[in-house]
């Protein structure tokens, strides 16, 4: 219950809708009970045995009054006059043409009500959707390590939808229904007290059997979800990596690991259809059970002459009953088919609950224009129980560009990490021109600094909005960092030029090319510090030439941290940073490292010299 009612809260204001939706609900209620009630009166005019129908009706027009006895002497007062005046035929008639009023204005409220839940359901759909995914956004990068995309990628997409098919869309029968079994039992108790107690004892029994399909249908639909974003993981690792599968033929491999998640899905979806299923034939069946001893009871009443009810009065009820089973059952299959909608709602909220552990302090400052250095005082980071990085110091003066070598794992990623503050030191200061980054705005910290990555991460967009990315740039600034990139020829031979759609990833264009557009991206951006990691270490000879010239270009009078395997493009670096071990074993320039007999940083150059080390 506390999970429904957290969604709904995703449809404030309440007071844009709620209470017309229950004017709307209330009306429509009024009048479907009013069609049925009109089954009195049209009974007796049609089957009076007299030749004279008989009505209790008042000598005027009662006052007005919010009871059932002032509707009924109302339309006794005006049936009773048309009676009066033009007979059965008439009377009949005038049944008729109410009966008729009756059910318009009924389906009329009814529409009216439906049209406010389909806004009621594309608000809280669109705040739900909106809200996970602005925390998705905010979310650390490492909370993206230890998630699997597709699983992500289902909460998104199915959970949502979920829980719009089965929390969303069964609102109507949680707020309406109720209202309308109240509304019968109020008619009903006024019609006869007897035969309405009776027909309660069984309600208390099939409430407590739908309430264990109810808890049974939970466990399955926790299964189904946690299973089907599962698939999607593996859906979503099968595209990303077809080439590996093919090259390995591991076609049999990736389909029996498919396979598996997608029989289980199968599975659970079957008895949680099953077990939903079983709640509607049931409550149904109760209802008939009832129904049947309503007849038997009520039918000895009457013959035994103890009934307070008269034939037609009697069938009236029968009917009214059985519509009482409408709403019953449709508030049943109801609360079965939202225990998957809770089940996905959970798994949504669960991400929106999830606090980011890289965020702005209350009292955060923003960060003052770079001017002196960079500086790593003491500093430490650990996954978990796991130092990476221990006891970095540090110093990079404004201007100068520092370079960060050394074997893989040695720390080189995670110490470039935290300058933009993707994750936060565990111990340590991390200091720009003297002040905490962690007493900054995280964007005020990121707005200062430009990323170039082994990995060109591009848009499925033009050429030209990802050059543009996030900045109000003017073409011909974008065709200039296009020039200064050593990207301007390439994209003008493209088939619409900066217009050209480069698809998913940039999978259109090599690598090189990818990685030019990056460093055009970077350029425009104009950033006073830059962070390379390793960004020509997957090109070819050809492209890491034209890279690494614009690399140069990129990092002129510019502050640079650059992170790079081959040695070879950072031998004219300032300093020389070597990491092992989260460790820093060696520093100093590229000449001064070469002359130190036994270090980690000859021996890496020999190596990579020699072409032992790629």
């Amino acid at each position: 219950m506390k999970t429904y009612l957290r969604l709904l809260q995703y449809a404030r204001p309440y007071a844009d809708f709620l209470p017309l939706y229950l004017l709307y609900t209330v009306l429509g209620i009024f009048f479907s009970i009013g069609n049925l009630a009109l089954l009195i009166p049209l009974l007796n005019v049609l089957f009076d045995e007299n030749g004279t129908v008989q009505v209790q009706a008042p000598a005027q027009l009662p006052s007005f009054a919010l009871t059932l006895d002032y509707i009924t002497n109302t339309f006794n007062y005006y049936f009773a006059q048309v009676l009066a005046e033009r007979g059965k035929q008439g009377a009949l008639s005038f049944v008729c043409l109410v009966l008729v009023a009756s059910v318009f204005l009924s389906n009329l409220f009814r529409y009216l009500s439906l049209r406010l839940i389909a806004r009621i359901r594309a608000r809280v759909i669109s705040n739900l959707r909106r809200d996970l995914y602005h925390r998705v956004i905010q979310l650390p990068l490492g909370y993206f390590a230890s998630e699997r995309k597709g699983d992500l990628m289902s909460r998104f997409t199915n959970d949502v939808q979920e829980v719009e098919i089965s929390v969303v869309n069964t609102l109507t029968g949680v707020v309406r229904d109720p209202l309308y079994i109240f509304a019968y039992f109020a008619v009903l108790f006024y019609m006869s007290v007897k035969l309405t107690l009776f027909t309660l004892i069984l309600l208390p029994v099939s409430g407590a059997i739908i309430a264990s399909l109810a808890k049974r249908l939970r466990r399955q639909a926790e299964t189904s979800q946690t299973t089907l974003g599962s698939m999607l993981s593996v859906i979503d690792e099968t595209l990303g990596g077809i080439r590996v599968i093919k090259a390995f033929n591991a076609q049999q491999y990736i389909k029996g690991k498919f396979e598996d998640q997608n029989s289980l899905y199968a599975r659970t979806s079957r008895a949680i259809d099953n077990t939903r299923d079983l709640a509607s034939p049931f409550s149904e069946f109760a209802g008939v059970l009832v129904v049947a001893g309503l007849l038997y009871f009520g039918g000895m009443l009457i013959l035994s002459g103890t009934s307070d009810l008269k034939g037609a009065s009697f069938v009236t009820y029968i009917v009214l009953f059985s519509q009482v089973l409408v709403p019953a059952k449709a508030l049943s299959s109801a609360f079965g088919n939202i225990q998957r909608g809770l089940v996905a709602g959970e798994r949504a909220l669960s991400i929106i609950d999830t606090e980011p552990t890289i965020r702005d302090k209350p009292d955060a400052r923003v960060l003052p224009p770079f001017h002196h250095q960079i500086e790593l005082r003491n500093l430490q980071f650990s996954y978990g129980d796991q130092p990476v990085l221990q006891d970095i110091n540090l110093i990079i003066p404004k201007g100068k560009t520092v370079a960060l070598v050394g074997p893989s794992g040695g720390g080189k990623s995670t110490l470039a990490d935290l300058l933009p503050r993707f994750y936060d030191p565990t111990g340590g200061q991390l200091l720009i021109d003297g002040v905490e980054v962690r007493d900054c705005t995280i964007h005020s910290v990121r707005d200062q600094m430009g990323i170039v990555t082994q990995e060109s991460i591009l848009f499925n967009d033009t050429i030209f909005n990802n050059i543009r990315f996030n900045t109000e740039a003017t073409e011909a600034e974008v065709i200039e960092a296009a020039r200064i990139a050593n990207a301007h020829e390439f994209i003008v031979q493209s088939p619409d030029g900066y217009q050209t759609v480069i698809g998913d990833r940039g999978s259109r264009l090599s690598g090189g090319q990818r990685q030019r557009l990056s460093i055009a991206r970077a350029i425009l951006r104009n950033p006073p510090i830059l962070i390379l990691d390793e960004a020509t270490s997957a090109l070819d000879t050809e492209s890491e030439k034209l890279v690494q010239e614009a690399l140069t270009r990129l990092m002129q009078n510019r502050t640079s941290l650059v992170i790079a395997h081959r040695l070879s493009t950072v031998q004219h670096a300032d300093e020389i940073i070597v990491l092992q071990q989260g460790r820093i074993v060696e520093r100093g320039t590229h000449e001064e490292l070469q002359r130190r007999e036994g270090g980690l940083y000859q021996r890496l150059s020999m190596m990579q010299t020699n072409g032992v080390l790629a």
